[in-house]
């Protein structure tokens, strides 16, 4: 049997299933997660910074992260820069570091959230078919170059089929897992 390289094909899988999972990360689910701050950007000296670079971000308790900065001048901007990144989050300081506050879902935002991760799931799902696709066209080239057998084809194509079902099943099982979390 001929092969076919299927790397670019897995790679942009794997860059589905990493994005997926950044976005779940972000998404609040009453509970603290210091990933919810990954992408909050700071106004410190001059610059944006990410809030990692100039703090130390830790769990306090189940719905309270705390955020100690390296450099206490920074204080507030590391305040202003959590109520700028829009999370539904309650912030109180202490003048060296930042309690961060996770208040209970109502059922009304956990139905939000879970369409959200819907919609999301739904993404990931759009970049593997398109790389199914991709890829596809590529084996079918081969075939008309006739590099490639009609059998050698459908072979692949099952081989390619298999990678997707793979994929969609690990982006469905994050989604569960994810609404499973969020129900809690």
């Amino acid at each position: 049997m001929a092969d076919y390289d299927f790397r670019v094909c897995d790679g942009k899988i794997a860059a589905a299933k990493e994005w997926l999972s950044k976005e779940y990360r972000g998404l609040r689910t009453g509970r603290a997660a210091p990933a919810i701050l990954d992408g909050v950007m700071v106004s410190a000296y001059g610059s944006m910074m990410p809030l990692k670079q100039i703090g130390n971000v830790g769990i306090e308790d189940a719905r309270t992260i705390r955020v100690t900065a390296y450099d206490p001048s920074v204080i507030k901007d590391i305040e202003r820069g959590i109520a700028a990144a829009n999370l539904g989050v309650g912030t109180t300081s202490d003048g060296t570091s930042i309690r961060v506050s996770f208040p209970e879902l109502t059922a009304e935002r956990r139905e939000q959230l879970i369409k959200l991760a819907k919609q999301k799931l739904e993404e990931a799902r759009t970049t593997v078919r398109i790389a199914r696709d991709e890829s596809w066209k590529g084996i079918q080239e081969r075939e008309r170059e006739g590099t490639l057998t009609e059998d050698d084809k459908f072979q692949l194509k099952d081989d390619l089929q298999k990678r997707v079902d793979k994929a969609n099943d690990d982006l469905q099982g994050a989604f569960e897992a994810k609404e499973k979390e969020m129900s809690n």
